[in-house]
């Protein structure tokens, strides 16, 4: 079940010139399914990454953030590797090996150095990564690259995602023209600080050295990292963006006259690929928008944000589109702003005003908080007032669903 996500189609997915995508079938986990993507881009491409916070980070994790640092060792980033059905977390010495074995193989087959390659893994965690398969299967899926092959790219790193997440737009810049296309995986284990979750956004604009990887900072913080589904951070995740330059667009600094305008539009690529990450939650029924404005600073309304989106009182509760906004008050009180003065509170649910300064509101009715929760996106709005920082998260409800799913997840 997802909420409002409709199946990307192939014909709206905008090829990137200077980047292909290559997939086949390993058999990974699961035959006849595809499980190993690889990714090529065109000599000059840049490309930077954010990973992980989980300190049981998986060991295409660690590879990735040493051959970024090394500015792809003996040249740039030329080419990634994916697969799903294996996490390769949680697997010591020997899950690095694995992984290191996997770059050189690709790269062996594509006549790079090992260093230029990026692996990535998604799925089980605690298990050896069959290597031997992955390994084998990557002369088919160099067979099959090409750069129009995006819908079965984001199908080839799918777990427990219902449906292929994908996307893809074109804007016009004072240089020309820029196409930004991105795919993404994950519906549970989705939590901020690499909101498992893969993201990977491919645009043929160009960027002078160093540039694009604060920006990548920056957009993940304003799509990935504001998602959550359950509150658990993963140990592969991973986003990244590639710039292949291949466009008339070149920009040299945050100065620039395109800069602003392709800024905007990844932050906006990515924002819809974060959110159909939320919409295909494992086992959601309801889209959540959560605002909350007023704070000091930034940091202490995303705590807020936060403690509503994790609390499983305020998530069952929208799952039986049951308006006990209690819950939402007591959360916004355990968030951890320890001098809030409640008295300033104000608290909408969807266009409803319910809590006025701390309190109910006198004006509030149940039905109107009962005709809201009926819908399928709802937005919470809180105002802390105590200032001007706002933050804005994307959650989901949970449900029945989302125990059966991961009760199930490993047969």
């Amino acid at each position: 079940m997802t909420v409002n996500l409709p199946l990307p189609q192939k014909a709206d997915l905008k090829p990137i010139k200077g980047f292909e995508m290559g997939i086949t079938e390993a058999g990974i986990k699961k035959a006849n399914r595809k499980d190993v993507l690889v990714m090529t881009l065109a000599p000059g491409s840049q490309v930077a990454g954010v990973f992980t916070l989980n300190r049981f980070c998986a060991a295409p994790v660690q590879v990735c953030r040493e051959h970024l640092a090394q500015e792809g060792g003996n040249g740039e980033i030329r080419a990634l590797v994916v697969n799903t059905g294996n996490a390769n977390a949680g697997t010591g010495e020997s899950g690095m090996k694995h992984a290191l074995e996997t770059c050189a193989a690709l790269a062996k087959d594509l006549h790079l150095h090992p260093q230029q390659v990026l692996p990535f893994s998604t799925g089980v965690i605690l298990e050896p990564l069959p290597v031997e398969k992955i390994i084998h299967a990557l002369p088919k899926a160099i067979a099959n690259l090409s750069e129009d092959n995006w819908l079965d790219a984001a199908q080839a790193i799918m777990t427990t995602d219902t449906q292929p997440k994908a996307a893809s737009i074109t804007v016009s810049t004072p240089a020309g023209l820029v196409t930004i296309t991105g795919i993404s995986k994950g519906a549970g284990m989705i939590h901020p600080n690499m909101a498992t979750m893969l993201g990977f956004v491919a645009t043929d604009a160009g960027f002078a050295p160093g540039l694009l990887s604060n920006l990548t900072r920056e957009i993940a913080d304003l799509s990935f990292n504001a998602i959550t589904i359950d509150g658990d951070t993963s140990t592969n995740d991973s986003f990244i963006v590639m710039a292949t330059g291949q466009s008339s667009v070149q920009i040299q600094s945050v100065t620039d006259p395109s800069y602003g305008v392709v800024r905007e539009a990844l932050i906006a690529l990515a924002r819809q690929l974060a959110q159909m990450i939320v919409r295909d939650g494992e086992g959601a029924t309801k889209f959540i928008t959560i605002e909350v404005l007023g704070g000091k600073t930034w940091a202490e309304c995303l705590l807020v944000a936060k403690a509503v989106a994790h609390s499983p009182l305020v998530k069952t509760a929208f799952f039986a589109s049951d308006p006990n906004l209690g819950r939402i008050l007591a959360a916004i009180g355990y968030a951890g702003i320890t001098d809030l003065d409640v008295s300033r509170v104000q608290m909408w649910l969807g266009d409803v005003w319910v809590a006025k300064d701390g309190g109910r509101n006198p004006s509030y009715h149940e039905a109107d908080g009962q005709r809201v929760m009926q819908d399928e996106e709802i937005t919470i709005k809180v105002d802390l007032g105590r200032g001007t920082a706002t933050q804005t998260l994307w959650t989901c409800d949970l449900s029945h669903e989302y125990v059966s799913i991961n009760a199930d997840y490993r047969s």
